[in-house]
């Protein structure tokens, strides 16, 4: 049997609201020095190049330009923070890891601040990592794993086109990555599967957010 996270009616609905505000984007940055004040909770998205990253943001907030997406590998190369109008959180978009389309050095650039940013952002709530439900956990997924793990960041796996597979399938996948988070101290036990397409798994993850802003005075 797959864990799967509590969230209430009222943390539902708190979500909903939350992400029919009229979600901006507030600044972009490939280094540390311009990183936004910390002044408000984040919660972050992390995931392989091509993994569907931005198409989850801009159905989480229901805006279709919010996030750009793009079908050439490594293409978000810096941090981008998007927030709303009330300034209770900003949603970041980190780079894409694996199979990134640019020089070693640009990609070893990337990692330190990915590394810097998960180490020193203390209104960090939560990193989203997002893994294709059609391949599971592949190896530069358990390097991130490790990272998050040595960061003391807490994380918790959201499988993206969920659709596009079988429902026994899906089971399986999220029974396999189950087991391998539970080796993971970082990790939190429990799996949203996902689709931007169909609008699969949005409810609960609008709803899992509205429970962490909460759950920290929001």
């Amino acid at each position: 049997m797959t864990d799967v996270a509590t969230i209430s009616a009222d943390e539902i609905e708190k979500g909903r609201r939350l992400f029919t505000r009229a979600w901006t984007f507030a600044r972009g940055t490939p280094d540390l020095d311009h990183l936004p004040p910390d002044d408000r909770p984040e919660i972050a998205f992390a995931g392989r190049s091509n993994v569907g990253k931005s198409s989850l943001i801009n159905a989480l907030v229901g805006q279709l330009r919010l996030a750009r997406a793009s079908n050439t590998p490594g293409r978000t190369q810096e941090l981008n923070f998007f927030t709303d109008p009330e300034r209770d959180l900003f949603l970041v978009d980190m780079p894409g890891y694996g199979f990134a389309e640019a020089p070693k050095e640009k990609v070893a650039a990337w990692n330190k601040v990915i590394r810097a940013y998960l180490a020193g952002r203390r209104t960090l709530l939560r990193v989203f990592l997002l893994i294709d439900a059609r391949h599971g956990l592949k190896p530069p997924d358990d390097e991130i794993l490790d990272l998050l793990d040595g960061a003391a960041v807490s994380y918790q796996v959201v499988l993206t086109k969920a659709d596009k597979i079988k429902p026994t399938d899906l089971e399986k996948v999220m029974e396999r990555t189950l087991k391998a988070l539970a080796k993971h101290p970082a990790a939190f036990p429990a799996i949203i599967a996902t689709s931007s397409e169909k609008g699969l798994g949005f409810e609960e993850l609008r709803g899992t957010i509205a429970q962490l802003l909460e759950s920290h005075g929001k």
